[in-house]
């Protein structure tokens, strides 16, 4: 996809709060969607690939303390882990989170849908370019007192 080009002047002139907010919206709505196709939501991902991450390491308060930070949507985490198992994706033993075998064939079908996303929005951004993106973001967010650490 080809996009207008405008000079460095103009470009720098734009409101990095539009231009964030936008890529964000849409991005978020896109991973989303993808995920929907599979019945799952951001917080089942997240849940998915932590507990895959990390087998044995998580319980559901130590990982729902880890991933509330993220949460836009006032998530009933207990809620998702109770999907999770009812679905035989998710097991507790010893009071640790493990993925069945079904749970971790869902959670690559959910990875290659979000793959796919990430390939479209990453179309015509060399390695270089993106990493320099995040690290402004970042630094951005370190200038406003915010966390400039990776999660």
């Amino acid at each position: 996809m080809d996009i207008k080009p405008y000079p460095q002047e103009r470009l720098a002139a734009q409101a990095i709060g539009y231009w964030s907010r936008e890529a964000a919206n849409l991005v978020i709505t896109g991973l989303r969607t993808a995920l929907a196709d599979e019945h799952l939501t951001q917080p089942h991902w997240w849940i998915l690939n932590h507990v895959a991450g990390a087998p044995g390491a998580w319980t559901r308060a130590t990982l729902t303390g880890k991933l509330t930070r993220f949460d836009d949507q006032n998530t009933d985490f207990e809620a998702v882990y109770d999907d999770l198992t009812t679905r035989g994706w998710l097991t507790t033993t010893g009071g640790t989170l493990a993925l069945t075998i079904e749970g971790e064939a869902g959670r690559l079908r959910a990875h290659d849908r979000n793959a796919a996303v990430h390939a479209r929005i990453r179309h015509g951004i060399d390695t270089p370019t993106y990493a320099a993106t995040i690290d402004t973001l970042r630094r951005m967010v370190a200038n406003l007192g915010g966390d400039a650490d990776l999660p």
